[in-house]
């Protein structure tokens, strides 16, 4: 097909977007995902040109596309690539660059950009992208010399996935994607200021935790997203099968350790399991790995394992002693150091035995519980029902921000890393749908779904019509209590229940009669069945607790995309909970 010659790659020169293609491949992309505009056309067409190599993924926004990519580097460790155009396409990227800056997701953001001779002027679809991302970006580029791209392209491959990985921004002039060059993909980089090897663990901090090892009558490990990204769980499970010590982990860091683990403590902090937080209270030793010491995980600083020595490894120096000052601080990859600690660890010298049985108490005494005699469906026994029937299968989970996410992270069973899927820092509504489009595009002989809350879904639901037209078949598991289910539970527990627009149905009283929680399923607005089904999804809705386990089946054995609206009561609070800024001593059971 013949194509415009400032557009093409001639015999000795190629375009400028053409060099932004041709770098994507180098760099073993094979997915991307853009929406084009005015100022990124040129991509685009060049972006057709290499079909062959690099599959293109339209999604129905640009946020929706920045999570997919998201969703692409989670699953698989490698960087996503998503792309938009100048202005308005640019700045729908902006929440999707900052979530993975907070979770530390290695993704590449290509933007269009109004020429370089109209910077500047307030240009149509003009605005400086690059200043408006500054703080959320581990590094950006404004290109204002085509010549420059190969080397850009390759310092941006290299920050977003080196040290702490992180989001790279690549501004683009139309101007500049349309000039053409003589690229020299084997330029060297010029990063003088950027030094991501991490150091080795010094041998005598790795004998100082390992002594710390042998003395502790209470040990747990604090494992983190940095076990995950730094693809360190193998020698995690080893450390642990080598000296008995139980772990907790963060919402980021669920799969390290398989959750049915016996030396799992599953996750910890504000809504973590009640003996992960009550062993991290009573811990002689608390060995934190690949972790930033979050507020949702701490509570009151000063009082998170204030009676515990303290070892903390991370590849980012900035995070230590940052929140929470330790006894031994180390600075390396964790997975490296761990490595070094598996050669010489030995279990405590006295034994776990009266350790391992007090966490067995806590364990029998609080679990992760639901009311098994609700009439109805609980959003927790949907959730572990789900997890039931996939025990066997590769599965991966995304989730949006709410009530779900927390009850997932809770009650499914997590038992490998690049599994869980959650935008944790920035706690983005709208991250779970296109989120599982991109893990299933990464994974598509997985069983990908979505456990997606009404309010979460509906911030990203255009994606549903991205599932069909690309051949995407990922599941959602939809949990519909008509409220934004979290802001209410504070509501009721900080707020005396006092309604400040939480709930997504028409215009009534939710309180009044009605099946099960006050609304009917008549009146339940809207109805995401239709909604689903006019996408061209299957679809079906589900109240009656009998229909649970079959409505599983039929959406986990469904061929193409689909939905399962399980209506759920709005009353039901994720427990247990510490309060924000509080401590173990004022967690919540009920």
């Amino acid at each position: 097909m013949a194509t415009a010659p400032d557009q093409a790659r001639t015999d000795s020169l190629l375009s400028g977007a053409d060099a932004v293609v041709e770098s994507l491949v180098r760099h073993g992309v094979d997915i991307v995902f853009a929406y084009p505009g005015g100022a990124s056309m040129p991509l685009h067409q060049a972006l057709t040109r290499y079909g062959d190599r690099i599959r293109t993924i339209l999604p129905r926004h640009e946020q929706g596309g920045g999570f997919a990519a998201q969703g692409y580097a989670r699953t698989t460790g490698k960087p996503g690539v998503c792309m938009a155009t100048s202005g308005p396409g640019a700045l729908n990227l902006v929440t999707a660059i900052a979530d993975a800056k907070l979770d530390s997701i290695p993704l590449i953001a290509l933007t269009g950009q109004v020429g370089t001779s109209v910077i500047g002027t307030d240009a149509f679809q003009e605005t400086p992208i690059v200043e408006v991302c500054r703080g959320i970006t581990k590094h950006h580029y404004l290109v204002t010399a085509a010549e420059d791209i190969p080397r850009v392209m390759k310092e941006a491959f290299h920050i977003a996935t080196t040290g702490r990985p992180g989001p790279v921004l690549v501004d683009l002039p139309k101007d500049i994607q349309v000039t053409q060059i003589a690229a020299n993909f084997d330029v060297p980089m010029n990063l003088p200021g950027y030094h991501p090897e991490p150091p080795r663990a010094h041998q005598e901090q790795i004998a100082q935790v390992a002594a710390a090892i042998r003395r502790a009558k209470r040990p747990v490990i604090y494992a983190g997203g940095g076990v995950i990204a730094g693809d360190a769980s193998a020698n995690l499970r080893k450390l642990v099968e080598k000296t008995g010590i139980p772990v907790a982990m963060t919402l980021m860091g669920l799969g390290a350790l398989p959750g049915d683990d016996p030396l799992s403590l599953d996750m910890l902090g504000m809504h973590g399991s009640v003996y992960a937080n009550y062993a991290v209270d009573e811990a002689d030793l608390l060995i934190a790995i690949g972790v930033r010491f979050d507020d949702r995980v701490t509570g009151k600083v000063s009082e998170f394992a204030s009676r515990g020595f303290i070892v903390h490894i991370d590849l980012d120096p900035s995070e230590i002693n940052k929140n929470k000052l330790v006894h031994v601080p180390i600075v390396a990859d964790v997975n490296d150091a761990l490595e070094q600690l598996n050669e010489v660890a030995q279990p405590p010298e006295d034994g776990l035995k009266d350790w391992h049985a007090q966490i067995a108490a806590w364990k029998k005494e609080d679990p992760f519980a639901y009311d098994t005699s609700y009439p109805g469906i609980l959003a927790q026994e949907a959730i572990a029902e789900f997890s039931r029937l996939t025990a066997d299968r590769e599965t991966v989970v995304a989730v949006g921000v709410g009530q779900h996410q927390m009850w997932a992270a809770q009650f499914y069973t997590f038992r490998e890393p690049r599994t869980w899927l959650s935008s944790s820092g920035l706690g983005t509504m709208g991250f779970g749908l296109p989120a599982a489009m991109g893990a299933k595009v990464a994974r598509p002989d997985a069983i990908v779904v979505d456990i997606d809350g009404d309010g979460s879904i509906l911030m990203n639901i255009q994606e549903l019509a991205t599932c069909v037209c690309e051949n995407i078949p990922i599941k959602v598991l939809l949990l519909n209590n008509q409220h934004l289910g979290m802001v209410v539970q504070w509501e009721d527990r900080f707020f005396k229940g006092n309604r400040a627009h939480t709930y997504l149905g028409p215009v009534q009283n939710p309180e009044a009669s009605g099946q099960g929680d006050g609304i009917s399923p008549e009146s339940r607005y809207p109805d995401f069945v239709a909604i689903a089904k006019g996408f061209g999804w299957q679809a079906e809705s589900i109240v009656a607790k009998a229909d649970l386990e079959s409505a599983l089946t039929r959406l986990i054995e469904a061929p193409g995309p689909a939905l399962l609206d399980v209506q759920v009561p709005y009353q039901e609070h994720v427990l247990p909970m510490i309060p924000s800024g509080m401590t173990v001593r004022e967690l919540i059971k009920k």
